[in-house]
């Protein structure tokens, strides 16, 4: 978090009264406060004109100290939108407010909010409860099955920004990682019983763990699928933020976006910051320039 300069908030009025949810501003406020960065507040609408809004908005967290600007923008659709203002306004983190569809329309139609977490080239925080940070825990959720070094370099960014946000809010930290169930057939004796699995897991847990000082009773390693393991340990932690990651290239089927970010999104009782790898982003801004 220590590298955000500039957050880009996304506002969602009702076109009805005009009104504005807080929960992401609330957020966005919160980082900004902690890390000095600027904010840039977007309305994504093509519709109504909500100027007033933006500059009441913009007035009153400039007489709070907050280096902000503000524009009402649209490109297509919401994702795109927040796309191209997020690569036109450089900034390095995104806030939006994530409102669930229901099963039926996510069966019918991909989330807008599933789009954003594919093709957005920088961490998305999805603001989902109105939860202090202060005082509760920050889940960081990793996959030390896979070693390699895009996997192992994502596994610091995503334990790195939350030990970040534990410092800046006052949190605790704990880190998941869940493994697979044992196969008597598998080659490598190791993972034919379920303590040499852990066993095997939680030695690959100990470089950062050293670095960012997590104890035992802070690493969480349990057998089962990532997608049900993480919601209930963020549950069961009340933890007020989950920070999930991507290898995948552009987050489709069967990347870790597509199978544990898009399903626990709805799923987890906390915001949820997801954050992609080095060669994600290059591959999502080397797409972007060819647009």
């Amino acid at each position: 978090m220590q590298l955000i300069r500039r957050i880009l908030v996304v506002i969602e009025p009702s076109a009805e009264n005009d009104k504005v949810e807080s929960l992401a501003m609330r957020r966005a406020c919160l980082i900004a406060n902690a890390t000095n960065a600027s904010l840039h507040l977007l309305i994504c609408d093509i519709k109504f004109d909500h100027s007033d809004l933006l500059t009441t908005l913009k007035q009153d967290l400039q007489a709070e100290d907050f280096n902000v600007t503000a524009e009402q923008e649209w490109h297509e659709s919401v994702h795109q939108t927040i796309i191209k203002v997020q690569q036109a306004e450089g900034s390095d983190l995104v806030v939006k407010q994530h409102f669930p569809d229901s099963t039926l329309k996510r069966t019918l139609l991909t989330p807008a909010d599933w789009k954003l977490l594919r093709y957005c080239p920088c961490p998305v925080l999805m603001v989902k409860t109105d939860r202090p940070w202060k005082g509760a825990a920050v889940l960081a959720a990793i996959d030390v099955g896979n070693p390699d070094g895009e996997h192992t370099a994502l596994h610091a960014s995503i334990v790195q920004y939350g030990d970040t946000l534990s410092q800046l809010t006052g949190i605790d930290l704990h880190v998941i990682t869940a493994h697979p169930s044992p196969m008597i057939s598998a080659a490598d004796p190791v993972y034919q019983m379920s303590s040499s699995v852990e066993a095997r897991y939680r030695e690959q847990c100990r470089a950062f763990q050293t670095k960012f000082e997590i104890d035992d009773a802070h690493l969480h390693i349990a057998e089962g699928a990532a997608d049900v393991l993480i919601p209930y340990t963020a549950h069961h932690l009340k933890a007020a933020v989950t920070v999930i990651g991507t290898v995948g290239r552009t987050g489709i089927s069967g990347a870790l976006i597509g199978n544990t970010a898009e399903v626990v999104l709805d799923s987890l009782e906390s915001d949820v910051l997801v954050l992609k790898s080095e060669e994600s982003l290059r591959h999502l801004e080397e797409q972007l320039a060819r647009v």
